[in-house]
């Protein structure tokens, strides 16, 4: 329960109210009254039934599919909350999009992610408190403050509990190259080894697995990512380390995008349980016996309880 001074007030966009309200459950608020609807040409329009005025104000809204209508929403309503006068406006975007473009990788390439940090700025935002960003650069493309949270300690804690730590047969595989420091990092806090996927990507959303480096011959793996969009990469590296010789695999991610084909390509995998935070939410349809979803709605009640009460939000970061 929030004894502060100050007011306080947990908005919800359309993208995940049932995060928002889990969220402001913890701090013992409700959410606020607010609608987003839409005119009959498909435009946004945002109402803010009570006052705002002098309060701080935290908008949870992630930018998953459809990314730009979840976008467009949080703009509008961050301009309607600096127009009716809010003390200061926090963005709460568990799955930040657009960010998988963060830098030019070829020629006349757009960085998506420093021009939505430009918008968000633009719109009014003081500031933003997301997790597991793409890309950590990403965190110097907002001039304003933006608080960093980090989902492996969640997704650790999973297999912590279920006994992962004290066996040795354990070894924890980052699916490709650029996942090995957070693959590492899980890895420590379950005691265990490392391997990696080495492989080659022809074309977007295409991967073709090459080898891995690293023992996994009748291992127990843990696939360790990010965000899952279309499943490829997560499901052909489980299938080729089954082919290798690992006992079984398990898979964890922070953004379960689960976009195209991804469903039927996890439903078909080696894939044994697939552990992912609700930073998006799952419909039912998309949901499988093998999912096991966890809440991350007490790091970022526990995120926001800091940031209103003008306290470190850094312990949030190492743990």
């Amino acid at each position: 329960m929030i004894t502060h001074g100050k007011n306080i007030k947990i908005f919800a966009g359309n993208s995940h109210p049932g995060l928002a309200k889990d969220i402001a459950g913890i701090l013992g608020l409700s959410v606020g009254d607010a609608v987003v609807s839409t005119f009959s040409d498909g435009e946004i329009s945002a109402n803010i039934n009570e006052t705002v005025r002098g309060t701080d104000v935290f908008v949870v809204q992630s930018t998953n599919n459809p990314v730009n209508d979840n976008l467009m929403e949080l703009l509008i309503m961050i301009d309607a909350f600096k127009r009716a006068s809010a003390g200061r406006i926090t963005a709460v975007i568990p799955y930040y999009g657009y960010a998988r473009q963060d830098r030019k990788a070829k020629a006349r390439d757009p960085i998506t992610a420093k021009l939505v940090a430009d918008i968000l700025t633009a719109a009014g935002a003081d500031r933003v408190l997301t997790m597991d960003l793409h890309a950590s650069q990403i965190q110097g493309y907002f001039n304003i403050p933006l608080d960093h949270l980090l989902g492996a300690p969640i997704l650790a804690k999973y297999f912590i509990q279920k006994g992962f730590a004290e066996r040795e047969d354990i070894v924890v595989v980052s699916p490709d190259l650029g996942s090995v420091t957070r693959a590492r990092k899980f890895a420590d806090k379950l005691h265990a080894p490392i391997a990696i996927i080495d492989k080659r990507r022809p074309k977007a959303n295409v991967s073709e697995i090459m080898n891995v480096i690293g023992d996994i011959q009748d291992k127990t793996v843990i696939l360790v990512d990010d965000m899952i969009d279309t499943a490829g990469t997560i499901t052909n590296g489980a299938n080729a380390l089954v082919q290798m010789g690992a006992k079984e695999v398990y898979a964890c991610c922070t953004h379960a995008v689960l976009s195209g084909p991804a469903i039927d390509r996890i439903k078909e995998s080696a894939i044994k349980e697939l552990v992912m935070l609700n930073t998006i939410d799952l419909t039912e349809e998309k949901m499988l016996d093998k999912f096991k979803i966890l809440s991350v709605a007490p790091v970022f009640a526990e995120a926001i309880k800091r940031i209103y009460e003008d306290i470190s939000v850094s312990k949030l970061f190492e743990d």
